[in-house]
């Protein structure tokens, strides 16, 4: 069996992973890189409309902060917003110094855009390709610094011992063989999950594999039942149809072509924060008032911005809807529909970006997290628009840092690791390589997908998320089974699929479970028979650990600084 080792060793090589490899290598340490597919296939790439941060005239971190905050339904922690939102304008300049091409005002300053649930014009863009211009840049950067890269390599099994990372045990996919990668810091900055929902903005690769190392290794996570639907999703495929869109202008139309925002939100209207809209949208469907035979849609009017702007501002908006749907969009509608998007949960950690495991914030010695799969917690029970692309650069940065000195102050040589991990490893690929029946993985995905989204979905209540942790037993029964058509050795893409199909249900089960025991709406998580925020039982994070029959539950507080709780109205 092959063996590796690095002083910091990076699973997952979106921009939060990236800018932590960049990080830590400035600082003198021997860095590898763990990625499924190759970095810039990292779904990072996809993020459209913007990165925020109070560079503009008149706009400070403070603004940007108090936004954070009442967009996350006062969930978030605020020790952790505070340092997201003053570290923002330092990164954002670095990322215009390390050559990504933003937008322009005409005095040459960076464009900024309006984005929902923010008082002012505070997201940077690159026309509505962000996330690609930033991975590319910072992959450049990346290139420089010379790290060792195991791309098309898939993470199986965290080594923890005795409340230490010392590694992880790895698939090298293209060989068809494991690989023991010791390490000093391990990072796990592997991304979303949205695979676990039918409808998606998620690439094929989001299937939290991060999350899962974390659960069965009996690690917590945080706040797994604050899921964001994105409100515009391309009506029939989930591809994201960027909130860029809102930004430059605009409208939403139920069947009448109405434009029903002024129902919910009156003051912010299209901008008002993602749950708020994403629910305006499925109330509107629900009372009957959705496009189409079907009434299962609402439509996205960008005609009236002028074929010149959009080709300017929203060209990749043009494009998709164009090659997807056949539409014109500066002469016809798009038909759009809620699509689950982003995780505000994740692996809990500190402000340092350490893994905790409790309420006392208890960290696992030489493990970090960072990025989507984070929980650190800057999003609370709902993210602004923008946020995400400044977490993985503020938090990534930190987690080098902090990684760095970590390995810095640990002896030379590696630890002894003991044998179980690599035989667990291969006893996990021996049942799924040698079954000869069972049921396909593709099968049991599909399954899952559906009743998370039927279950699990914008709206919740008790019968429903019952009825999905009884359907999740039957599915994790069927998993227990999962047999593969490819038996090769080399590059076994149903294997890959076998495995991430088991790690999308081990912890879907925490979101099941997180949602039927908060009984409030809050956010995200709206419960049709608790409609109304309840800060003196449910102002906590959950915190969801697996069990030997079930998962367990317990709670952490919010971190609370100047901001109190207030209600909320868009």
């Amino acid at each position: 069996m092959q063996s590796i080792s690095h002083d910091v060793l990076v699973i997952g090589a979106g921009l939060a992973g990236q800018r932590a490899a960049i990080e830590a290598k400035a600082w003198g340490c021997d860095v590898g890189i763990v990625s499924k597919v190759h970095p810039v296939r990292s779904h990072s790439v996809a993020a459209a409309g913007g990165i925020n941060a109070a560079i503009g005239k008149g706009d400070d971190w403070k603004a940007h902060f108090k936004d954070t905050v009442y967009g996350s339904d006062f969930l978030g922690d605020q020790d952790a917003i505070e340092i997201l939102c003053k570290d923002a304008p330092a990164r954002v300049r670095e990322m215009e110094s390390w050559g990504v091409v933003f937008s322009r005002t005409e005095k040459g300053d960076i464009a900024q855009r309006p984005f929902g649930g923010q008082t002012t014009p505070r997201t940077c863009y690159a026309a509505d390709r962000t996330g690609h211009m930033l991975l590319h840049t910072l992959y450049d950067q990346l290139m420089k610094s010379n790290p060792a890269i195991y791309p098309e390599h898939y993470a199986l099994s965290l080594i923890l011992e005795q409340n230490t990372c010392k590694g992880v045990i790895m698939y090298d996919i293209e060989h068809g063989k494991l690989i023991e990668a010791r390490a000093k810091s391990v990072l796990l900055a592997t991304g979303g999950y949205g695979q676990a929902f039918s409808t998606t903005t998620n690439a094929k690769i989001n299937t939290g594999d991060g999350l899962s190392l974390a659960f069965n290794a009996g690690l917590p996570l945080q706040d797994m039942e604050m899921v964001q639907f994105h409100p515009s999703g391309m009506y029939g495929k989930g591809y994201l149809v960027s909130e860029a869109s809102r930004g430059e202008g605009a409208y939403l139309l139920n069947a009448k072509l109405q434009r029903f925002m002024k129902n919910y939100a009156p003051a912010k209207m299209e901008l008002a924060s993602r749950d708020v809209v994403a629910r305006a949208i499925t109330t509107e469907m629900l009372e009957g008032r959705g496009a189409g035979t079907k009434k299962d849609h609402v439509w996205l009017d960008v005609r009236h911005l002028g074929k010149k702007k959009i080709m300017e501002r929203i060209p990749e908006i043009f494009q998709t809807v164009q090659h997807q749907l056949g539409i014109d969009c500066t002469k016809e509608l798009i038909p759009i529909v809620p699509t689950a998007h982003y995780s505000m949960g994740g692996i809990p950690t500190d402000t340092n970006a350490r893994v905790v495991i409790d309420a006392h914030r208890t960290p696992i010695h030489g493990l970090f997290a960072a990025g989507e799969v984070a929980c650190v917690s800057v999003h609370g029970a709902n993210r602004l628009g923008g946020n995400s692309l400044l977490e993985t650069l503020v938090f990534g940065r930190i987690a080098g840092q902090e990684m760095a000195k970590h390995a810095k102050a640990l002896p030379r040589t590696f630890p002894s690791i003991d044998s179980i991990h690599l035989e667990q490893a291969q006893k996990r690929l021996m049942h799924l390589q040698n079954r000869t029946t069972g049921t396909r993985p593709a099968l049991v995905r599909e399954q899952l997908q559906s009743m998370m989204m039927r279950d699990c979905g914008i709206f919740r209540n008790a019968q429903g998320l019952e009825n999905g942790l009884r359907a999740w037993k039957r599915i994790q029964a069927k998993a227990s089974q999962l047999m593969l058509e490819d038996k090769s050795a080399y590059f076994n893409t149903d294997l890959v699929e076998a495995l991430e199909t088991q790690n999308l249900i081990a912890f879907s089960q925490t979101i099941l479970a997180s949602a039927a025991a908060r009984k409030e709406s809050r956010g995200s998580h709206m419960r049709t028979d608790y409609i109304k925020r309840d800060d003196k039982q449910w102002l906590k994070h959950t915190l969801a650990r697996k069990g030997p029959a079930q998962v367990l539950l317990d709670y952490k507080p919010v971190v609370i600084k100047n901001y109190k709780p207030e209600a909320r109205h868009y």
